[in-house]
């Protein structure tokens, strides 16, 4: 019976790092030689930045570069992050005429690192305040020193119009402190999301958008998770040219998405294009073996498991998989989008629990061979009336450190992926809204118009 898990079709799912996130807000204005001291919750702020000549004065001739120097000095007990910006710039020489390098270091004659490099001067016909170089992080009671280097190019326009052009400016910083937020607080108020009380009636389909006023809760295995769920309209993302909808908010901060097209669809239009990947098997051997449900399982494609144990060895891919990792490496990482994407856990959970949890009076809870088996999913989410039928509870912890696919981490995981992507589980449709086993759901947003794969065993 194979992979009984709701399945037919391959639509991929992803963990987006830091897309959302915000580095740091700012909360005041520091001028040129000026020192300005800020008492923040357990410590201060004080920040000192120095402008020798307060400003840029130089001559030029095409081809030819001046040197300006500043110091930031934090003294106080606080780590600090400034930006450093162009005041009452007035730049009216052709656009890319002007380009200017922005370098650090952490002594005045030590080695200097660029943050900025040869990055166009604004062109402006009235005096503005632009941002020169942002977020650079001052530590407590430490001085930096910085290097602009602004340059008058040759070009291959004609630049007649820069002889009687002009560069006037001064500097300043704009400064604040680290956002103390946690990683989910930043997620959800970019998402511009608050959180939800209670949990809802998971047996009950989510037809309407239940999420439009905050984030369902739920703890995983990095802390506390944000689900969406129902009609929701709100959870797009356009990521690596394709579209994308959030699942939720992971207890690290990252988004889980999954994807949806090469161009946005409503709530409930059925669409191939939905589908990364079509009508192809979850693993193309004829054997009837309980190994056959993992992502991955133990010895030859063929051969019989003789224990569960040897079953669940993550040993040999199975076709799903193989298929799943090339059309990641070819649309995300051979276009250079691998970066973006976190080495998160996919649960491919294999537990055992046995008759008395999934209410299947042929369940062996063996795992192996040809002994019938129903697997976590199946108790928490149920088809036997006389179990969980009225009354799924679906989580999004994995059980089983051997099934929470990763690619490095093998902390929390198994580091058994060769790519950073995976499936939805049979849990986190139940909480998008699917509603109890045998439920039909055409308005929730994970609604395709087909049958899909999940990473959730039913039953062997």
């Amino acid at each position: 019976m194979k992979n009984k898990v709701f399945i037919t079709i391959m639509i991929c799912t992803l963990i987006l790092v830091g897309i959302l996130g915000s580095y740091a807000f700012f909360i005041g204005q520091v001028g040129q030689n000026k020192n300005q001291e800020i008492t923040v919750e357990t410590g201060t702020l004080e920040l000192t930045f120095s402008d020798g000549n307060n400003g840029f004065n130089a001559e030029l001739n095409f081809g030819e570069s001046a040197e300006k120097t500043f110091t930031i000095e934090n003294t106080g007990t606080k780590e600090g992050v400034v930006s450093v910006s162009w005041m009452n710039l007035l730049n009216t020489y052709l656009e890319g005429s002007m380009t200017y390098s922005f370098l650090e270091s952490n002594t005045e004659d030590g080695e200097y690192t660029e943050i900025v490099s040869n990055k166009n001067i604004p062109v402006t016909e009235v005096a503005q305040d632009r941002v020169l170089a942002s977020g650079i992080t001052i530590p407590a009671k430490t001085k930096k020193y910085y290097k602009l280097i602004i340059t008058l190019n040759y070009t291959d326009f004609d630049q007649t119009e820069d002889l009687q052009a002009r560069l006037e400016t001064q500097f300043k910083i704009t400064e604040g402190i680290l956002d103390e937020r946690t990683d989910i607080e930043k997620t959800l108020a970019k998402l511009n999301k608050t959180v939800k009380e209670g949990e809802p009636n998971f047996a009950d389909a989510a037809t309407t958008d239940e999420t439009r006023d905050g984030l369902y809760a739920m703890e995983d295995d990095y802390g506390t998770s944000y689900y969406y769920r129902g009609a929701t309209e709100d959870n797009y993302v356009k990521f690596a040219g394709f579209y994308w909808r959030i699942i939720r908010v992971n207890g690290d901060g990252s988004l889980r998405i999954i994807y949806d097209g090469t161009q946005t669809h409503a709530n409930g239009e059925s669409s191939i294009d939905r589908v990364a990947v079509q009508s192809i098997e979850w693993n193309t051997s004829n054997s009837n073996d309980a190994k056959y449900v993992g992502y991955m399982y133990g010895g030859a494609n063929g051969s019989a498991s003789t224990s569960k144990e040897v079953a669940q060895t993550n040993e040999t891919n199975t076709n799903i998989k193989i298929q799943l990792e090339n059309w990641y490496k070819t649309n995300i990482a051979d276009k250079g989008y691998d970066g973006y994407v976190s080495d998160n856990i996919f649960c491919n959970d294999r537990t055992t629990p046995g008759n008395s949890e999934t209410g299947w009076s042929d369940d062996t809870g063996l795992g192996y061979g040809r002994n019938g088996t129903g697997y976590g999913a199946l108790s928490r989410e149920g088809w036997q009336e006389t179990n969980n039928y009225n009354n799924p509870r679906p989580q999004l912890k994995c059980p089983e450190k051997n099934d929470a696919f990763t690619k490095e981490d093998t902390e929390k995981g198994n580091g058994a992926l060769s790519e950073k992507v995976g499936l939805i589980t049979a849990d986190e449709i139940v909480t998008a809204g699917s509603g109890k086993y045998g439920t039909v759901n055409n308005n929730f947003y994970l609604y395709k118009g087909s049958w899909y794969f999940t990473l959730s065993p039913n039953y062997m």
